[in-house]
This record gives structure tokens, sequence and C-alpha cells, in this order.
């Protein structure tokens, strides 16, 4: 399960979206609205945000879309009761809201439409909202013991257009590419036979290079947008584990955190300097535990 939420100023288009009775709409569930027809539903939402003038983004559209692989287990009271918790979790309550079940696609989804001004006319916050939202779909999918796609597996690449088609091509790129490459001088290589660019981050105007961009066809994305692995430091302990045919078991003795704080350049550590690191830090052990002793 994934959510993909939305901010807005006005609730007629996205009611109109949402109830469009070319996607198979079936309404679910709702709580404070009157659902003679559309424009009713549409005049209940706008009627509370007027408790609240200062609010300039009332609208929260919610998608929660789920596996094709899940598609038997999912019937509509499951799919209530998980919109339910999701709001419930993302501390949203006391508040209009509407959860339609869309049938135009291939894997099952529904739409939460949410003001975010509650009935009392305060500001339902959203803030780091993003951030548990994605806690909170791992938790519900753990929960309900749903299939989680891994990476970008369930992608239709055929779908894709314009930015995200490009970004996407950057993603299999580095995919396949990385595994292959010693240094990042070998990744520019291989990188520039698919059309596509490395660009630095440099701290200030040093040396010392603090992220990375890659890109093709005049569209540029930070490596950790085009997945949390590309990020600069995450590439860099590939290709050194690559350059020195290290397997990410004997490199977790050299901690994790510690291999990324290192100022590293477009040069990568010497191993020599690893293995010194890696004294240290079992010397440092070593002094900690005959100054404090055993814990019982």
């Amino acid at each position: 399960m994934i959510a993909k939420i939305v901010k807005g100023k006005c609730f007629r288009g996205v009611v109109n979206y949402v109830l469009d009775e070319k996607k198979g709409t079936e309404l679910l569930s709702s709580d404070g609205l009157r659902l003679k027809d559309t424009e009713s539903i549409i005049q209940s939402f706008q009627s509370q945000v007027e408790l609240n003038q200062r609010i300039t983004k009332p609208v929260y559209h919610i998608s929660l879309d789920f596996s094709a692989n899940d598609k038997a287990k999912l019937t509509n009271e499951l799919m209530v009761e998980i919109g339910k918790s999701y709001m419930e979790k993302m501390n949203i309550d006391e508040t209009q809201y509407l959860i339609a079940r869309h049938y135009d696609k291939e894997h099952p989804h529904i739409h939460l439409i949410i003001n975010r001004v509650d009935f009392n006319g305060k500001t339902i916050s959203d803030k780091n909202d993003r951030i548990k939202s994605e806690r909170i779909c791992k938790e519900i999918t753990r929960q309900h013991q749903l299939y989680w796609a891994k990476g970008k597996e369930q992608v239709k690449t055929h779908r894709l257009k314009g930015a995200d088609k490009i970004k996407y091509e950057i993603y299999e790129a580095l995919k396949q590419s990385i595994p292959e490459c010693k240094d990042w001088k070998g990744l520019e290589n291989q990188l520039s036979e698919k059309g596509i660019t490395i660009i630095y981050k440099y701290k200030g105007k040093t040396n010392e290079i603090q992220g990375v961009t890659f890109r093709k066809d005049e569209l540029s994305f930070n490596g950790s947008k085009v997945d949390r692995l590309f990020s600069y430091s995450k590439i860099n302990y590939q290709l050194y584990c690559n350059a020195h045919k290290v397997s990410h078991s004997n490199m977790e003795k050299l901690d994790y955190r510690t291999f990324n704080a290192l100022k590293i350049g477009a040069e990568l550590l010497h191993p020599d300097y690893v293995h010194s690191l890696h004294e240290q830090q079992q010397n440092k052990f070593k002094y900690k535990k005959r100054r404090f002793g055993p814990k019982f």
C-alpha cells in the first residue's frame, strides 16, 4: 500500500474528479457531508472552510493504492477499515471526509477527500505528513499482510510520460551500470553511452562532494530523488565494494555511518585506510570496555 497526498485550495475539482461515474466510482463512507448530489457535497466542504479563513489549502486529497496481488482480499469493508485507520494514525479526526473506490485501473485503490478545517474550525496540521504517511503505509501493510512491491517493480513503464519517463530511464541505467563499475569515472562513461551526465554538488568553494545530480534530455534529478539507493554516499559505498571486491557483510566491520561521514571525493578510499579506521574503532571499543567494565 502506498499513499499519494495532494493539497489544494478548492473542493469542486477534486469532488468532481473522485465522483466521476466514468471511473466506476463507489462511495464507501463519509462523515459530516450532505450526500444529496455532487453539488451538495461540494457546498458542505466549502461551508466548513468558512470557519477558518486563515488556511490557504484546506483540501486533502489522498489516494491509497494497493497491489493487484491483493485484489481478492480487498473488500469494500476492508478498504473502509484501512482508510479510517490511515486517517486515525495521521491524526486526522473530527472533520469531514469522503472515501470512494475507483475501478478504472488494474490495482485496487481508494480516494480520500478530507477537510483540513475540522468541525471546530481548527486547522488539521500537515507537518511532516508525507514522512508520517510512508511510515503508516508500511505499518498498515504489515498489519493486514498486504503485498509490498520491492523497488519499482510495479511501475507500468509504457504509461510513463515526460519527466517521470526520463527519471525511470535514469533509474534503470543506474541499476544496470553501478554493479559493473569500480569508480565514478567508469560510471560516468557507462551513463554517457545512455545519454546521461553526472553533475557533482560541492560544498561551498571546496573540492568536497556533497551530492550528485543526473541529467538527461534537459531534465535533472538528484540521486536520492531517482531512488534512495542512488544518493552520492550510497553509490560511493557500492563503488568501493566493487573496486576492492569486498562483500557488504565484510564492509559492515566498518560502521556504515563512519564510512559515509568520511570526506570522500571522486577518489575512493584506499583499503589500508579503511583497515586502519576499523582498528581504531576496535581499540576504542576495548578501551571503553576496560574503563567501564562489563554490564550486568
